[in-house]
């Protein structure tokens, strides 16, 4: 470096830095070279690395951390919803009549199809068919709930679809029907698949124009990497169709021309919420998808392929989770959602499809949402183990880290069930807003102890599961900022007191669910997700210090003043 580093950020505070050797010493600086961090120290001393060409940024205090890796942010869904639907979300809807005026407002305009997103029963009850069946609009609606396993689709959309009394609800999903059994406009689960066939597919211009728009959103917020958990043939029945194989091919064509500036992990997708089987499985990994990306010139570090998203479940407010004990208005245990007719026909082929995608040496990361789910996920990977190791791919060893997605737990069983994860190193890909939101809606679905016990991190930690904090956007905000609220606070919008305060963690220990981890859970621990000589440049700097414990709540507004990628600048105006 004769010339000097190519970036050298100074005075800035670094939360994650665990200093060493002269602790009277203040480490505040950082240098940067060839995409890669060079130095971490005091800038007493790492000033000498500074040469004429050398890029200088003042922090001014600001925390600087590594740029946030979301492990589970649908991010293609998230750009066609921001971009592409009207949100009739709490936000701007607290009635129903609310969500019809302001649907009937988007239809005055006559578009092929009205799209709106973001309705929550928690929040306005219940009351969507009826909504539906006093909408008097004459073009094809769908409106899409917060969680993404229901939607609501009027008369002209199903007449469209062909969907009528005589259509069989599909294997793990629900047709919403009237007392005479024709459909009242309710999809569950792999039942949302039938309208949203007749909806016009987005085009390729179009799906690349909202991933850019979106790409720069999640800049502005220090987002540096993500999992996209779903792309492939089974996206064709969430949301409007926009995560299917055209979305990876999407991707792919910006990584070519050079305008991809996010590290992205893609899960395949084989189904879609419900109805998944070992045959669509097998097929799938049989068929041209997972060498989708290779020998096209694009770096495994920006765009990579590196495992199988399956739905094992639905989720609580629609009764489809699967749990040991009843729940809800109906008093139901629910079920897995995957192929069967018995638990035990659906245990079984849980257990096939897991041990293809552990076979073939990809990571499975499963969507359980009852604690029956969790174990079963958690047995099923036991049992794949036992049956022979994971073919060793490229950049991903002998161990496929397979993980747990949003999982539950059986109250005070938690410890013990947390271990059984940790001894067959089943991770844990947990979501602080979805509990956050939901609040005593939630409480009072899941009963006090099981929702006291909702993400138990601390005993993860204690545990030795490695977990990960993630958005589940558009399902909440892709503003991880509040996430780490929720970790450390344990409150709710409808609790202003810790629930369970014993699971309470740091705010340290959060951000690492959000960088370190999870960088392990892409298996890129070596090269991402912490502020070290060799790790990429990936870089969020705020404009103000990382603040103390009991000041959390003043995270929510420190906002990111820049953002590096791998020493490139992609936000801000250093």
């Amino acid at each position: 470096m004769a010339d000097g580093a190519d970036l050298y950020i100074h005075g800035a505070d670094l939360p994650t830095v665990v200093q060493d050797g002269r602790s009277n010493v203040l480490w505040d600086a950082i240098t940067v070279s060839e995409g890669k961090i060079t130095a971490v120290g005091p800038a007493s001393d790492l000033r000498a690395l500074v040469g004429p060409r050398t890029q200088v940024v003042d922090a001014a205090g600001g925390a600087l951390i590594p740029g946030i890796n979301d492990a589970h942010l649908h991010f293609t869904v998230l750009a066609s919803i921001l971009y592409s639907c009207i949100d009739i979300s709490a936000a701007h809807c607290s009635s129903w009549n609310e969500v019809a005026q302001r649907i009937r407002d988007a239809a005055a305009e006559r578009p092929v199809v009205v799209k709106a997103h973001g309705w929550d029963e928690f929040r306005l009850g219940p009351g969507g068919p009826e909504m539906l069946a006093a909408l008097g609009v004459d073009v094809p609606v769908v409106a899409f709930d917060q969680t993404g396993h229901q939607l609501l689709a009027n008369e002209k959309l199903l007449r469209a679809a062909s969907v009528t009394a005589s259509t069989p609800d599909p294997s793990g999903g629900l047709i919403g029907r009237r007392a005479d059994g024709t459909p009242n406009g309710l999809f569950v689960d792999a039942a949302m698949e039938l309208p949203i066939r007749a909806i016009p597919v987005p085009s390729p211009e179009e799906l690349r124009r909202v991933q850019v728009q979106c790409q720069s959103l999640l800049h502005s917020w220090g987002i540096t990497s993500l999992t996209e958990p779903g792309l492939g043939p089974g996206g064709a029945g969430l949301l409007d169709g926009s995560p299917t194989t055209g979305a990876l091919e999407s991707l792919a064509t910006l990584a070519e021309a050079d305008e991809l500036a996010l590290r992205i992990n893609v899960l395949m997708l084989f189904a879609g919420t419900g109805g998944i089987s070992s045959e669509s499985v097998r097929n799938g990994l049989a068929s041209g998808l997972p060498q989708l990306l290779a020998d096209r010139a694009i770096d495994p570090l920006l765009l990579r392929i590196g495992g199988v998203k399956v739905f094992a479940d639905g989720t609580p407010r629609s009764g489809t989770a699967w749990m040991s004990a009843p729940y809800g208005t109906e008093c139901s245990h629910g079920q897995l959602v995957v192929a069967g007719t018995s638990d035990e026909e659906r245990i079984a082929e849980l257990n096939e499809i897991i041990a293809l995608v552990h076979e073939a040496g990809f990571q499975a990361g499963v969507h359980a949402t009852g604690d029956a789910t969790t174990m079963a996920v958690v047995d099923a990977v036991a049992a794949a183990q036992q049956a022979g190791p994971a073919h060793r791919r490229p950049g991903a060893g002998g161990d496929p880290r397979h993980y747990v997605i949003h999982g539950a737990f059986a109250g005070a069983q938690a410890p013990r069930q947390l271990a059984r994860m940790a001894a067959h190193g089943v991770g844990y890909c947990t979501n602080p807003l979805i509990r956050f939101g939901g609040g005593a809606s939630l409480e009072r679905l899941l009963g006090p102890e099981r929702f006291a016990w909702h993400q138990p991190l601390a005993s993860a930690s204690t545990a030795g599961v490695k977990f990960t904090a993630t958005s589940d956007a558009p399902v909440t905000s892709a503003d991880w900022r509040g996430e780490i609220i929720a970790m450390v606070t344990r409150t709710t919008r409808d609790h202003d007191f810790p629930v369970h305060p014993a699971e309470q963690i740091t705010s340290r220990e959060a951000l690492a669910a959000m960088t370190s981890t999870a960088a392990w859970q892409d298996h890129a621990e070596t090269v991402k997700g912490t502020l070290s000589a060799g790790q990429l440049a990936d870089l969020c700097l705020m404009e103000r210090p990382w603040p103390a414990e009991h000041e959390i709540q003043d995270l929510a507004s420190n906002p990111v003043r820049s953002t590096w990628l791998g020493g490139r600048l992609v936000h801000g105006t250093d």
